[in-house]
């Protein structure tokens, strides 16, 4: 039986690389990735002689399976490994990862390099307990519902953000968790241009700084007291009947009840979806 090793590799310093992942990397008779350029690439860069690359990504994942299990199960050893950082975080593996278990094959992980991990303890927010939500939705109202669901959380929240994307998930963090959040941009971390910008969610939206390369968001969670939703209610009712909108009623009614705007504004669209 071979041994499935979940090995880390660097996220951009290539001095993060641990002996231990090189000895790995140097002796695997299989390294599956997601992508073989760019494994190779950094191969190259490690000074290891390419061994054999399995692409191993989202699209061809169930399909690869049995081939990596029997070989395997035929004593071949097999590395995984993602583009950058831990592998099977955000990335493919997962199935690959439950199928070895299944099969009896051993799972052994290889630590290192983890972008959330990283940026978490150089951010400055509470770091006892977190969250780590990953990419949220590509469209608006699933990343509003989503963030909704998480609005009432107390651990620091992470995510992985697209630089194409990330002042969109700014403004529906704002307006759906409250711009007086307090949150970090971690962006290119371990690389040259390295950057940590603090602020609140409503100063990152007014200036969330350059918005090119890998990023991690970070949100504070959640510090108010849960308001009792029968005294919410009422508060929200009449201000959508005087026709405020569900973020603005929202925001007024935490105002006045000091309830999480987040819960004030899930009962709001609730109500303005119940209206005939």
């Amino acid at each position: 039986m071979g041994t499935l090793h979940l090995v880390a590799v660097p996220i951009g310093n290539l001095e993060d690389i641990t002996l231990r992942a090189l000895r790995l990397l140097k002796t695997a008779e299989r390294i599956a990735c997601e992508d073989t350029r760019r494994t190779g690439k950094l191969l190259e860069l490690l000074g290891i002689e390419r061994p054999r690359l399995v692409a191993l990504h989202e699209h061809n994942e169930e399909e690869r399976l049995p081939g990596l299990i029997a070989a395997l199960e035929a004593g071949e050893s097999l590395v995984l490994v993602s583009d950058a950082g831990t592998p099977a975080i955000s990335d493919p593996g997962f199935r690959l990862v439950r199928a070895a278990v299944a099969a009896g094959v051993p799972v052994v992980p290889v630590p290192g390099p983890c972008a959330a991990i990283a940026a978490l303890c150089a951010s400055g927010l509470p770091t006892d307990a977190f969250r780590f939500v990953g990419f949220l939705p590509p469209k608006s109202g699933q990343r509003k519902s989503r963030l909704l669901e998480l609005a009432a959380a107390t651990e620091t929240l992470i995510f992985y953000a697209s630089p194409h994307r990330i002042e969109e998930v700014l403004a529906d963090a704002a307006a759906t968790l409250g711009g007086d959040r307090q949150a970090v941009i971690a962006r290119e971390i371990t690389k040259h241009f390295e950057e940590f910008r603090r602020g609140t969610l409503a100063e990152l939206v007014a200036d969330p700084g350059v918005t090119r390369g890998e990023i991690v968001l970070l949100i504070g969670g959640a510090t108010e007291a849960p308001a009792d939703e029968d005294a919410l209610r009422p508060i929200v009712e009449s201000l959508l009947r005087e026709g405020y909108s569900p973020s603005l009623a929202a925001k007024e009614a935490a105002r006045r009840t000091g309830a999480r705007r987040g819960e004030a504004y899930r009962l709001a669209v609730e109500l303005a979806q119940e209206e005939p």
